[in-house]
Formats: structure tokens, sequence, C-alpha cells
């Protein structure tokens, strides 16, 4: 028969094993929260960047703006494929869509992430 391990000093308590695997839990439960908690902040950061640009287009921002053009390009960077789906005559009505698309992209995919990392609990 397999003698479980107690506490020093004749404490009766839970075996040592089992507070050892809950303590892992404990850490694992800590690191998937961690992790869909730095998941659903990185897409939000990203698809309020494309949200700044659309509403600086929308309103015709000072393009030699330092704030404007920072978040022009780093738009841009993010919008991979989707710059050019759809071809309007009018830039901003371009820019709404295009870059719209991409945020709702983001946006989904990053929840439907948050929600597959979070059953890893």
């Amino acid at each position: 028969m397999a003698e479980t391990q107690t506490e020093p000093g004749g404490d009766h308590r839970a075996p040592r094993t089992r507070r050892l695997t809950a303590g892992a839990a404990t850490a694992r439960r800590r690191a998937v929260g961690l992790l869909a908690t730095v998941i659903s902040v990185v897409t939000t950061l990203v698809v309020l960047v494309l949200a700044v640009h659309i509403v600086f287009v929308a309103f015709e921002a000072n393009t030699g703006n330092d704030l404007v053009r920072w978040f022009g390009e780093r738009a841009t960077d993010l919008c991979w494929q989707f710059k050019d789906v759809f071809q309007p005559q009018d830039h901003k009505v371009e820019v709404a869509v295009n870059y719209g698309l991409a945020a709702l992209v983001y946006l989904v995919f990053g929840r439907i992430l948050v929600g597959l990392v979070r059953r890893l609990r």
C-alpha cells in the first residue's frame, strides 16, 4: 500500500501531492487569465488605433501633425490586405470601410482567441 506524504510534525491536512497539484492549477489559471487579458488588451488597442485613424480621415485632420501621422502609419501597418478591398470614389468612405473592416476582423478574432484561451482553465 502506498503512503501519502503529510506535512512534517504529523499534520494530517491534505497530502503534499494534492496541494502541489492545486498550486499548479492555480498558477495555470492565473497564467491563462493573464494571457487572455493580454490578448484582449492588444486587440483592443489595435482596434482603437484603426478607429482613431478613421476619425482623423473623416474629419480631415492635419496630416502634418505628428500625432495624426503616427496613427496613420500604424493603421496602415495594421490594416494588412484590407487597405483596398473596396474602392469607392470618396477617400473618406474608402478608409472608413476598409480600415473599419480590418478593425472588425481584429475584434472578432481577438474575442474568439480570448474565448479559446479561457477554455484552457
